[in-house]
């Protein structure tokens, strides 16, 4: 399956689960963890079908019929093994009226509604892996069986079968980044956009040994990291040790379904004891590897005394106030972080972007965490890129293993406007985005050889034998011809055929654009960098010694550093980008128009 099929795949579940949640009155917050619930049960059960064609291919024979499987096959190759009334095709081939088969759960009373018997499904997966006890929703009961047999139908979509575990962990993301969208009540701590995440792992480049995430939220980091691990041929669970706190127990809930979801196995804590302010719940100070999280920020009435008595304070602690509190805890955090790695390890981290030019305490820590020399790379990124939040924030890296002629230098990277517009409340980095970025922290750190490899890659996307700006024009002229030749087939087609015509050119014509901005990728990196050399680039990057920190107040703000770039064209198409203004215009006149409609709608029924 394709990626353009598997995001209609995402889009068409999510779009066929969200008509029922509003058909059934359930607010977002009460939808999201039955819902990702059922689409555990079915990646479940779908690499249980998986494990289990594997296990009988070599299974023993007796009396001409192969040996049952059992649940020790399944442990034997890191699966849950489902008992039958925790398969999904069981509940999905269920008769509407449960009550009349006398079922029993797993404590040998008798169920009554489909929702007893998901509920019991989730027990018996439970009862399966260690890591999961009491972490599966059991709300089952809250929906109507009418609605959940429906959903249970949304999720037996047979192309979840041929997609395989990777693409349901992918699906089950999808699901967690929409429900980060709308739950609106909850202020989107619990889930960090995938750009943000996928660029703290590439910088960091785990391989091995021991990962925290000391405010885990929905597990993004460790997913991620799995997917890196995974990549260059290790297996993530032998060659990675996964730790996590999380104070919100839903929000760790949801980690370890996602954990689980991507095959991945770790130890995960909640509560109060995870709170890190005043626990380090795991006893990993000085031992990790890595180190990588997205803290909330800014968080006030932090206790003085609870938190100095947790210690991980290698810099002193943060100035209280008259309440004997802390007042912000960003530069806590920003301790911990440093203090939890080992004597090679590397940390990586999302901040308010206020933290790296803040004043008082927060400037003195900050000047002595810069003098050990471990500052790698600050990164700052613009608005728009969290869900339920505007504000921008920056990225922060060490390394206590830097090569040592980098051990006085810092990397800084002011990307705020550098990113893809999704809609006008989000921002990202595409693929190409983040790749970019990352080849200049390698020309940075002297990693020829993965610049050369990324330049080579975009040559064989882009089939280049000239340069890279002639192939983006060549690719501009093509697009331009594309559009015409639809206009005038639609045009002078019959009715009939005119929509089929349409669509075969819009997929011509998405790819065709998929094409430019890849090569308008690879015209960004080239005119900076050529083939591969480290320069500072004006308005971009820049890497700065000590000295220049410190006549600078010890500042760790990336604008600070790289300077203002000339104002360029930016390459927009004048026809091009006021038809889209044009669309937008007419997409909120509607959206306009619809609102005034329920307004007087709504003074009718009042009788104004």
């Amino acid at each position: 399956m394709d990626n353009a099929s598997i995001k209609k795949l995402e889009a068409d579940l999510w779009e066929s689960a969200d008509l029922l949640r509003a058909g059934s009155k359930l607010t977002s917050n009460q939808y999201c963890m039955p819902v990702l619930g059922l689409l555990f049960l079915r990646y479940a059960y779908s690499r249980y079908k998986m494990v289990e064609e594997e296990i009988l291919k070599d299974r023993p024979v007796r009396n001409g019929r192969k040996m049952p499987v059992e649940a020790s096959d399944f442990t034997a190759k890191s699966a849950l093994f489902l008992p039958e009334m925790a398969q999904f095709d069981y509940l999905v081939n269920l008769p509407e009226n449960v009550a009349s088969l006398g079922l029993l759960n797993v404590s040998g009373q008798t169920m009554g509604s489909l929702g007893e018997v998901v509920n019991n499904a989730m027990e018996l997966v439970e009862q399966q892996s260690d890591q999961l006890t009491g972490v599966l929703p059991k709300s089952y009961t809250d929906f109507s069986d009418e609605l959940l047999g429906e959903l249970l139908r949304i999720f037996n979509n047979n192309a979840l079968d041929e997609v395989g575990g990777d693409v349901i962990g992918r699906i089950y993301e999808y699901f967690l980044n929409k429900f980060a969208k709308n739950i609106a009540s909850d202020d989107g701590v619990f889930f960090t956009p995938k750009s943000l995440v996928k660029m703290i792992v590439n910088i960091l480049e785990p391989k091995s040994g021991v990962l925290l995430d000391p405010a885990c939220g929905s597990g993004g980091m460790f997913v991620q990291t799995g997917d890196f691990v995974n990549e260059t041929g290790l297996q993530a669970n032998k060659s990675m040790t996964f730790y996590g706190q999380e104070k919100v127990e839903y929000n760790a809930q949801l980690c370890l379904m996602n954990m689980a979801v991507h095959g991945l196995t770790g130890v995960i804590k909640s509560g109060d004891e995870a709170n890190s302010f005043y626990h380090d719940a795991h006893h990993l100070e000085g031992k990790c590897n890595y180190v990588m999280a997205n803290p909330p920020f800014n968080v006030d009435k932090v206790k003085t005394e609870t938190a100095a008595n947790a210690g991980r304070l290698p810099f002193g602690m943060p100035k209280e106030n008259k309440n004997k509190e802390i007042g912000n805890a960003n530069y806590l955090w920003i301790s911990y972080f440093y203090a939890y790695l080992n004597e090679t390890g590397r940390a990586g981290f999302v901040m308010a972007s206020s933290a790296t030019d803040s004043q008082g305490s927060d400037k003195d820590i900050r000047e002595k965490l810069i003098k050990t020399g471990h500052v790698d790379v600050m990164i700052s990124v613009g608005n728009n890129f969290f869900y339920t939040k505007s504000l921008p924030c920056s990225l922060w890296f060490f390394d206590k293993g830097k090569a040592e002629n980098l051990k006085d230098k810092v990397l800084f990277i002011d990307a705020r406007n550098y990113y893809t517009v999704v809609d006008r409340t989000l921002n990202e980095w595409t693929e190409w985005q983040l790749k970019n970025l990352n080849a200049i922290v390698w020309l940075y750190r002297g990693e020829m050889d993965k610049y050369t490899a990324l330049l080579q890659e975009y040559r064989k996307i882009l089939g280049q034998v000239i340069s890279f700006e002639e192939v983006l024009q060549l690719l501009k002229n093509e697009l331009k011809d594309l559009q015409k030749k639809a206009k005038l087939e639609v045009e002078q087609a019959d009715r009939k055929d005119k929509k089929r015509i349409q669509a075969k050119y819009d997929e011509m014509i998405a790819a065709k654009n998929d094409e430019i901005i890849v090569a308008k990728e690879a015209v960004w990196l080239y005119e900076k960098f050529g083939e591969g050399e480290y320069k500072d680039i004006l308005g971009l990057c820049k890497v700065a010694s000590l000295t220049e920190i410190e006549e600078k107040g010890w500042s760790l703000t990336p604008g600070a550093y790289v300077g203002v770039a000339p104002v360029e064209d930016d390459g927009v198409d004048f026809e091009d980008r006021m038809l889209e203004i044009h669309r937008e215009l007419l997409s909120l006149q509607a959206e306009s128009n619809n609102l005034m409609d329920t307004i007087s709608k709504n003074m009718k029924e009042m009788g104004l």
